[in-house]
């Protein structure tokens, strides 16, 4: 079998290409961004939507789709990744793709009120529509390696004299490892059946509890404020411009107060957040992870 992964020198598609070489696998990747140090050695073919799409895609079993975007950018945004995504699955079917596994989110809804998740719920309707076979794998908030928001909440905590949580915090998440993420991905690749899997680790946190047991495990003794949804976005898009980035979306805050990151499903990952951040306290949030700079 041959297994193509998107993005395989990001962050949850080289835990994906490393799972497929360690189980033998043929791995190819389509990807835009540059071969880093310790990325997969596999060959690597430009991401490009158009007709030279479907030339990339001849001879492929299996499709593992991590592209999208996070945010709004004037260089990329929600739009085009939705339309992009579309074309990547139609050039999967001309080209013959046995099955496609796909990268969404919890709780996708075509008419949410935001747009992360209404175009993770578009591209879900359009894939289950094509008539390919497929795995859609819901994951809520991924750690571990690379990750981006566990690592940055340790970053603030280490950095700022007090951290702030968007309204009460009573609102949940269930963190995946990303390894455990992609061993769901790899998993499927094998199954014939379209299903839909929740991807969420073994923990529930509401956030404040989050942000309090990273606290506690790095050792520190930071007051946590409870600010309006709004102060902390200004106070996110303050740091964002200092560290050259975007911290935080008003969109993001409010799919977290949403509670969209959270599901009433059993976990299918089994690495628990909370012994892995004791496991790598001594460098967890010592660097801060630039969602920009990644790109």
């Amino acid at each position: 079998m041959k297994h193509v992964v998107t993005g395989a020198f990001g962050y949850s598609g080289s835990y994906i290409a490393r799972r497929l070489l360690e189980a033998g696998a043929d791995v190819i990747t389509l990807t835009n961004s540059p071969r880093k140090a310790d990325s997969p050695n596999i060959p690597t073919y430009p991401l490009t939507f158009g007709d030279s799409l479907v030339d990339s895609l001849y001879g492929v079993d299996v499709l593992y789709n991590t592209y999208w975007v996070r945010f709004n950018h004037q260089k990329f945004n929600h739009q085009s990744a939705v339309e992009n995504t579309l074309q990547l699955f139609e050039a999967a079917k001309i080209a013959g793709v046995r099955r496609i596994v796909h990268v969404s989110i919890t709780n996708p809804d075509e008419s949410s009120p935001f747009e992360y998740f209404r175009g993770k719920g578009l591209l879900e309707r359009a894939l289950i529509a094509s008539g390919l076979s497929y795995a859609i794998l819901r994951p809520a908030v991924l750690f571990g390696g690379e990750d981006v928001l566990i690592n940055n909440i340790a970053w603030l905590l280490r950095h700022l004299p007090a951290f702030g949580v968007f309204g009460d915090g009573s609102y949940r998440l269930q963190p995946i490892h990303v390894d455990d993420m992609a061993c769901l991905a790899v998993e499927q690749a094998f199954n014939r059946d379209n299903l839909i899997v929740n991807a969420i680790g073994p923990e529930t946190f509401t956030y404040l509890q989050l942000v309090k047991t990273l606290r506690d495990i790095l050792g520190l003794r930071r007051p946590i404020l409870h600010v309006t949804p709004e102060i902390g976005y200004q106070a996110g898009k303050v740091i964002g411009a200092l560290m050259g980035d975007v911290t935080i979306t008003r969109e993001e805050i409010g799919g977290l107060m949403a509670d969209l990151l959270c599901v009433d499903a059993p976990p299918t990952g089994s690495t628990r957040l909370t012994d892995w951040a004791r496991t790598n306290h001594a460098t967890l949030g010592t660097r801060y992870a630039s969602e920009l700079a990644r790109r």
